[in-house]
């Protein structure tokens, strides 16, 4: 059984080491000194350079691209720390990959957030800190206590300054059915109207946009997802509402930058005027636009680390924001 530690130890593998970093600064604590590299035939290597025993363990990794590897470095990572017989272990995953994989879509498909979850729990985590999950019930999958933030919030903020009282001239859209109540929980939060696009996915990764249900005409658009991947649902969300709705300007905002494929050609092409990202995925310079708005998210997850570490909620850091 694993007790309240003595300490809070930060540590980070190598997908995000920014967000580690800026998270430890937040907690007027240092990064954690150790090493994750590979052995000469692709091996991963993790070392723990100091001692974490009888320690409150937090390791900040997103598994994102390359998704196989960064799993396998925390997987690594938190075994070292268990067998370094540490308090408690927390995986601070800002964006959990595989989490579209959440049902099977059609006969014989894996449900690979399943065994994600299973692999993490049986490598020793006791407790998963992460964010906006592409289906909220893969909470269920872990059988392990998961806390589970939301990036609606630093969004919001970000938009109320930019709209400040012209809340009438903007309308927020869903970018297809699926996010409707993400997308009107975000328009609650501006006090704006809400609109739908009505798609359909003729396959993986490929989009059409049907007919948009709601008034965009001569309005500002706010596309809200909780990810951008190849970018195809939001770059034809935001022709439609231009070219069909008749909306004079189209901005989006979401929580995780996948960014793979076309999407960073895609966005660039697009009617899209700023599109707002929060930092649960590093970015690579390379992919950078002047359209993109980068927003931290180390002051949330540092505060909920607070609040798991003195046992204190963590639900309520929503609704303060």
């Amino acid at each position: 059984m694993n007790f309240h530690g003595k300490d809070i130890k930060i540590f980070t593998c190598n997908s995000n080491r920014a967000v580690a970093e800026q998270i430890a600064k937040c907690l007027e604590l240092p990064v954690g000194q150790s090493e994750v590299t590979c052995f000469s035939d692709g091996e991963i290597a993790v070392s723990l350079h100091e001692s974490v025993r009888g320690s409150d363990c937090f390791i900040v990794q997103s598994t994102c691209a390359p998704v196989n590897d960064n799993i396998m470095e925390l997987l690594i990572m938190i075994d070292a720390m268990k067998r370094a017989s540490a308090a408690s272990i927390t995986a601070v995953i800002p964006y959990l990959g595989y989490a579209r994989q959440d049902r099977k879509a059609k006969a014989r498909d894996p449900i690979s957030a399943k065994l994600v979850a299973d692999l993490i729990t049986t490598a020793g985590a006791d407790r998963v800190l992460t964010m906006d999950l592409h289906a909220a019930q893969i909470q269920g999958f872990f059988n392990i206590p998961v806390d589970h933030l939301v990036g609606a919030p630093i969004l919001a903020n970000y938009f109320k300054k930019k709209i400040g009282d012209n809340a009438d001239d903007y309308v927020v859209v869903s970018p297809d059915l699926g996010s409707v109540t993400r997308a009107r929980n975000f328009a609650n939060r501006l006090g704006c109207s809400i609109a739908i696009i009505d798609k359909r996915r003729p396959k993986a990764n490929v989009c059409e946009v049907m007919s948009i249900i709601g008034e965009v005409k001569d309005k500002k658009v706010i596309l809200v997802d909780d990810m951008i991947d190849t970018a195809g649902t939001l770059c034809n969300a935001a022709q439609a509402v231009v070219e069909r709705g008749g909306a004079t300007e189209v901005y989006a905002g979401a929580t995780h930058a996948v960014l793979s494929g076309p999407a960073i050609e895609r966005i660039k092409n697009s009617v899209l005027k700023e599109v707002i990202l929060l930092d649960t995925i590093a970015v690579p310079q390379e992919k950078m636009l002047d359209k993109f708005t980068m927003l931290p998210v180390a002051p949330v997850f540092a505060e909920a680390i607070e609040r798991i570490y003195e046992n204190k909620p963590v639900s309520s850091i929503a609704l303060k924001m």
